[in-house]
């Protein structure tokens, strides 16, 4: 007999609703909807669309509803940082701050001025983070805070709303830069700190509880009674890291390939020391209670402002033919350190990445697929880089590692794998509600173990694998680690 569940995956600018069908041990997921994450400006504040969001979850779960089938479970993630205040009553309590919202500094400032980032760090795992709860949190209102009774993150916001209790789940919980991943609950000090209500921050639950049914008025609606509210990984890369379909050990790290890439593995237990504050390393709580153990590098946002620049200068070049000009383009002929702080603005791209090749004494990239190849093979290089780093700070070594976001930069995929030496497995782009609905089927009895999901998992989905091959990526490696040192001391 199959079993039904929807993913609910919100966006920081889409969102989707998604329908997870476990039938004979296979898991197939549809898109039932998908929309632009609604955000409103008023007052000049910039805020979610709470009301908006909360009637596309609702119109999508009437409709699934009118097919006369049976849904088990419901489940919510999103991303981290934003949060929804309830009242007394329940009732949540508007505007819902955006963390892009020029507040977020202004609270920024006024935590520091209390706490100090070594002690949000060591109590936290979480270096300093724009926009994070902790931040939005010290640019509330005395007004705001009394009305206040309870604060969930965003997506256990969205479970509450649909019926579940109010509760924080650990992933989504950890994220906030309120929540120690080594007690796993909140910050005691941070709380006393910022004179934050008792009761204020709710009760942390870990992934795979069931919060209740689906809210009465709402299951008369939908006509999906039997649906269970389920608390998985809130946080969507937790989420993420559910999906994969893994043997034992942990003997594999991840990249998540993005306008910023995060590169980790997860350990057993934290790692909070100076170094990894130093580094940037967070710590952030996954599926069982394992750490999250990650670093935020440079992305593609060099690759996106060069093919910007292009477009606007009349000269667009589909990816398929840049890509082409690349891969025809002399091997290491220029590298760039992409996490030099010029390339950090937007602008003319391509002028920047022939600037450092001059000033650095390298042969100049003039042609759309030189600086292309130039950008990918010193962005793997970069993430080879962070690679070593994590496994010298985990004791690891990593036999294989899973790729998120790729996308279909295929090259960019082969420049990583050959960079760093180990057997790629590329992951699904469904990733995130793919982990939802195993942990919802785990939680309600459906799946009858992780080892079982685990192999679920493999016989559902084709593994795309990419193999590494040998090339010069170690000499590669000592030029970039000389251009790194040189950048380091000049901007000293």
């Amino acid at each position: 007999m199959e079993k039904l569940y929807v993913a609910c995956e919100f966006g920081p600018r889409t969102s989707r609703i998604m329908l997870g069908t476990l039938h004979n041990n296979t898991l197939k997921m549809g898109e039932l909807r998908r929309f632009a994450t609604p955000i409103t400006n008023e007052k000049k504040a910039l805020q979610w669309n709470i009301p908006a969001l909360f009637q596309e979850v609702v119109t999508t779960l009437t409709e699934l509803g009118k097919e006369e089938i049976s849904l088990a479970g419901i489940s919510c993630h999103s991303w981290g940082s934003d949060y929804l205040l309830f009242d007394k009553d329940g009732t949540l309590l508007s505007p819902a701050f955006h963390h892009d919202d020029p507040r977020s500094v202004a609270g920024a400032k006024q935590v520091l001025e209390k706490i100090s980032t070594e002690t949000i760090y060591e109590e936290t795992g979480v270096p300093h983070r724009p926009g994070s709860t902790l931040f939005q949190l010290g640019a509330e209102t005395s007004k705001r805070f009394k009305q206040a009774a309870t604060l969930l993150p965003f997506a256990d916001g969205f479970n509450h709303l649909l019926g579940g209790k109010a509760c924080a789940e650990a992933s989504l919980a950890s994220t906030t830069q309120l929540f120690s991943p080594v007690t796993k609950s909140w910050s005691r000090r941070l709380a006393n700190d910022l004179r934050l209500r008792p009761g204020l921050l709710p009760e942390v639950i870990t992934a795979g509880t069931k919060l209740g049914s689906l809210r009465a008025d709402l299951a008369q609606q939908t006509k999906l009674e039997d649906a269970q509210i389920i608390a998985t990984c809130s946080n969507e890369l937790a989420a993420s890291l559910s999906s994969l379909p893994l043997n034992h050990g942990r003997d594999w790290a991840y990249l998540r390939i993005g306008s910023e890439t995060l590169v980790g593995t997860e350990v057993p237990d934290p790692i909070i020391t100076i170094g990894t504050q130093s580094l940037g390393y967070t710590n952030e709580t996954s599926l069982g209670g394992a750490t999250n153990l990650y670093r935020r590098t440079v992305g593609l946002f060099i690759l996106e402002e060069c093919r910007r620049y292009w477009v606007e200068h009349d000269r667009e070049l589909h990816d398929d033919v840049l890509l082409h000009l690349a891969t025809t383009s002399p091997a290491f002929e220029s590298l760039i350190d992409p996490t030099h702080p010029c390339f950090a603005e937007p602008g003319d791209m391509p002028l920047k990445i022939q600037a450092y090749c001059r000033e650095t004494g390298q042969e100049i990239p003039r042609k759309p697929g030189q600086i292309i190849r130039c950008v990918l093979e010193s962005l793997a290089l970069n993430y080879r880089k962070v690679f070593h780093e994590t496994e010298m700070l985990t004791g690891s070594r990593f036999g294989r590692v899973f790729l998120f976001g790729a996308g279909e930069n295929n090259l960019l995929n082969h420049f990583i794998v050959d960079a760093l030496q180990v057997p790629a497995i590329i992951a699904s782009p469904d990733a995130a509600a793919i982990g939802n609905v195993v942990v919802q089927a785990l939680t309600l009895g459906h799946i009858d173990s992780l080892e079982a999901a685990h192999e679920i998992l493999r016989s559902s989905y084709k593994i795309q694998a990419i193999i590494p091959h040998q090339a010069s990526w170690a000499t590669a490696a000592e030029r970039m680690n000389e251009l790194t040192t040189a950048s380091a001391a000049a901007t000293a």
